[in-house]
C-alpha cells in the first residue's frame, strides 16, 4: 500500500474535481491518499472523501479582478505568486519532513514538487494563450513552462492528444521536447458519470469560478433566469451557502450540491448555462450534452481562448457576461453540433493508473 501526497489548486472548484476519479482509482487500489489543499478545495473533496487524511496547505493568491483586467493584474501579481511558490516549496518540506510518501500528484501547483519523492503534474495549459499584441508574452511563457516542468517526472494532461478530438485546442501542444517527453494525454477526467434518466430540467445554470467574477456573474444572470419559463435550476458553485436560496415557482437556486447530486442534476439537463472554464468542459463531453451555452469569465484568456475556439469548431455558442441576451443568445446556441464523442473518463483513468501512476505505486 503506498503513500499519495495529491495536492489541488484552490482558483475555483475545477482542479479539486477533475482530481476526482483519480483519487477514488488510487483508494480503490488500496493506497492512503492524504489531500493538501485549502479554500473551497479543501472543503469539498471533504465532502467527497471523508476516509482521507487532509492538510491545510495554502496555494496562490488570485489574481482575477472584477473587471476585464485580468493580464495587468497578473503581471502586477507575478512578484507575490513567485513569494507564494517559495512559502508553498517550505510548506512541502515541512510536509514531507513529517510524513513518508511514494509519490506526489500536484494540479496546477508549482510548488509542489519533491528531488526526493516521484512528482506529477497535472495541468491541460501546456502553452498559454495571450492577445496577439502579446505575443512575446506567450512566447516567454512557454519558456517558464519548460523550465517548470522539468521538475516533476510526468505530466498528466486531461485531453485527448491534439487532433480532431482535442477540447484544449492549442493549449495543450506542448512548447518544448523537454515537455513533451513528460506529457502523458490521459483523455479527459472528470468526477461526472453518464446516466440513463430523463431529461426533465429545461435549464440548468451552473455559476462557478474563483472570486469576484463568481459573485459578478450571480447578480448579472440570476434575473434573466428567474424568468425563463420551464422547470430550471441554478447551482451557485458556493459550497459555505449549504442552504436553499430563494427562486421561483419555475426555478429553484441552491448555494451548493454534493457532487452527486450535480452529477443527477447535468444528467437530467436539456440545456446547460455555464462558464467555460476546461474541468466544465470536460463534464459536458463526458455526458454527451450538445445543447450548451458558455460565458467566459471575463480577462481569463484561457476561457476566453475555449469559447472562442468551440464557436469556430462549431460546437458551442457562447456570448461575454457584459452583453448577455438571454432572448437572443438562448436560440442562436441550438445551433451548434456540441462535442464529438470521446473516450469516457472511466476508460481513461484506468489506463491513466495502468499506464503511468501504477510504475511509482506498486
Amino acid at each position: 500500500m503506498a503513500q499519495v501526497l495529491l495536492s489541488p489548486l484552490s482558483w475555483g472548484l475545477g482542479h479539486a474535481m477533475r482530481d476526482i476519479p483519480i483519487i477514488k482509482t488510487l483508494l480503490s487500489h488500496d493506497h492512503d491518499v492524504t489531500i493538501a489543499a485549502c479554500g473551497n478545495a479543501l472543503n469539498a473533496l471533504k465532502q467527497e472523501f471523508p476516509q482521507c487524511r487532509f492538510i491545510e496547505f495554502e496555494d496562490y493568491p488570485s489574481p482575477y479582478s472584477s473587471g476585464s483586467l485580468f493580464l495587468p493584474k497578473f503581471f502586477l501579481y507575478l512578484p507575490i505568486l513567485l513569494k507564494a511558490v517559495s512559502n508553498e516549496r517550505q510548506q512541502l518540506a515541512k510536509i514531507l519532513s513529517k510524513d513518508h510518501y511514494d509519490l506526489i500528484i500536484s494540479d496546477n501547483r508549482l510548488g509542489a514538487y519533491s528531488s526526493e519523492v516521484p512528482s506529477i503534474f497535472i495541468t491541460h495549459q501546456l502553452h498559454y494563450h495571450m492577445p496577439f499584441a502579446l505575443w512575446p508574452v506567450e512566447l516567454f511563457a512557454l519558456r517558464i513552462n519548460t523550465y517548470l516542468h522539468r521538475k516533476y517526472d510526468h505530466i498528466i494532461v486531461p485531453d485527448n492528444p491534439p487532433g480532431a478530438l482535442s477540447l484544449a485546442g492549442k493549449l495543450a501542444l506542448s512548447g518544448s521536447a523537454d515537455t513533451h517527453s513528460r506529457a502523458f494525454y490521459s483523455g479527459i477526467l472528470t468526477s461526472i458519470q453518464k446516466r440513463e434518466c430523463a431529461e426533465d430540467l429545461d435549464f440548468l445554470v451552473l455559476i462557478s469560478g474563483p472570486e469576484p467574477q463568481r459573485t459578478k456573474l450571480e447578480e448579472i444572470l440570476l434575473p434573466s433566469i428567474l424568468e425563463l419559463e420551464g422547470k430550471n435550476m441554478v447551482l451557485l458553485g458556493s459550497p459555505k451557502r449549504k442552504t436553499e436560496i430563494t427562486g421561483n415557482d419555475n426555478c429553484t437556486v441552491k448555494g451548493y450540491v454534493s457532487n452527486e447530486e450535480k452529477v443527477q442534476l447535468m444528467n437530467r439537463a436539456k440545456f446547460i448555462i455555464c462558464r467555460s472554464g476546461y474541468t466544465t468542459m470536460m463534464e459536458l463531453a463526458e455526458l454527451q450534452k450538445k445543447k450548451a451555452f458558455f460565458i467566459p469569465t471575463p480577462g481569463q484568456t484561457e476561457q476566453e481562448y475555449l469559447s472562442w475556439y468551440y464557436q469556430k469548431q462549431g460546437w458551442f455558442y457562447s456570448q461575454s457576461q457584459y452583453r448577455l441576451n438571454l432572448a437572443v443568445d438562448l436560440p442562436a446556441a441550438q445551433g451548434y453540433s456540441g462535442f464529438p464523442d470521446m473516450p469516457s473518463t472511466q476508460e481513461n483513468v484506468s489506463r491513466l493508473y495502468n499506464e503511468l501512476l501504477a510504475d511509482y505505486l506498486e
